[in-house]
């Protein structure tokens, strides 16, 4: 399974109330597929919500996902949690809607050890045929996933790739030792060509909803070994990269991206408690950065 270069980890729109707005998640995902040329969609992910969001709600977005995306990017289902049989049951709820492969987060807050790890990633993948992409994020989970067990779970046969948020040494590790045919994905916008640098394949983004198409170029460039114009492309993007986490100070993914949305003309909606809406001057600093691509 070849989810492309450029992934893109959808918000979920909401309405006044807070509650999904049905009706804007088909043209979201007509946005990203043909505005800014994604090439897979990670629904109900960490910037989807996940966490606020039902078992319910999640298998209804991932069915209209598959439904209305109709084979033209790939839908990957968000389904990994801290707990393990939670998670072999959403996967396989999600392998039932149509999904064409899954994201699996390190466990949070219970913090398992490597043998934990590998235990509860293999446990899941044994559970479902979809291809896997695990998803290491220390900065929220508090816990590592290292490159050894990241190199032994990748011999398992449906897991194919990791989202990696860990520092380039970790993504260079990786990329060193393994197996043919296994990609790594930088989860980190600022972080997306120094990875690609040392071995990553591609991106798992956030800015992908506004700057998508730009993103492709980099990646594109990159590819063919220009990697003075990608570069230069990169250089262009690093303030909206910046600015979605850090707008004048760190705000919660995806308060900043929905706004920005918002900007360029799509009405995404607010976020759910205990997140809370961008304040007037953290809108502010987002107009700022996003005029150029307005």
């Amino acid at each position: 399974m070849d989810f492309g270069r450029l992934i893109t980890a959808m918000v979920t729109p909401f309405d006044g109330q807070g509650e999904v707005a049905w009706d804007r998640v088909a043209p979201l995902i007509d946005r990203l597929i043909d505005v800014q040329k994604t090439e897979s969609i990670v629904v109900f992910g960490t910037t989807g919500e996940s966490p606020t969001l039902t078992d319910e709600e999640k298998i209804r977005l991932l069915e209209l996902a598959v439904k209305h995306a109709a084979g033209r990017c790939r839908i990957i289902a968000g389904t990994g949690s801290n707990d393990t049989r939670h998670s072999v049951e959403l996967s396989q709820a999600a392998e039932a809607a149509g999904a064409d492969g899954l994201l699996l987060v390190v466990p949070y807050y219970n913090r398992p050890n490597q043998a934990g790890l590998y235990a509860h990633f293999s446990a899941v993948a044994e559970a479902t045929t979809l291809p896997i992409m695990l998803y290491n994020v220390p900065s929220r989970t508090a816990s590592n996933l290292e490159g050894a067990t990241t190199l032994k779970l990748a011999q398992l046969p449906n897991v194919v790739a990791v989202k990696e948020c860990a520092p380039a040494d970790q993504v260079a590790y990786i990329a060193s030792r393994a197996p043919e045919g296994f990609r790594i994905y930088s989860g980190d916008d600022a972080a997306s060509l120094p990875a690609l640098s040392v071995g990553a394949y591609g991106i798992v983004s956030v800015a992908s909803h506004v700057v998508g198409a730009r993103m492709g170029e980099m990646l594109a460039a990159h590819a063919k070994g220009n990697a003075a114009e990608a570069t230069r492309i990169y250089h262009s993007l690093l303030p909206v990269f910046k600015g979605l986490f850090a707008c004048p100070h760190p705000v919660p993914n995806p308060v900043a991206v929905k706004y920005a949305l918002t900007l360029q003309g799509f009405e995404a909606g607010g976020v759910r408690l205990p997140l809370v809406d961008a304040t007037d001057e953290e809108k502010t600093y987002i107009r700022a950065f996003m005029r150029q691509f307005l």
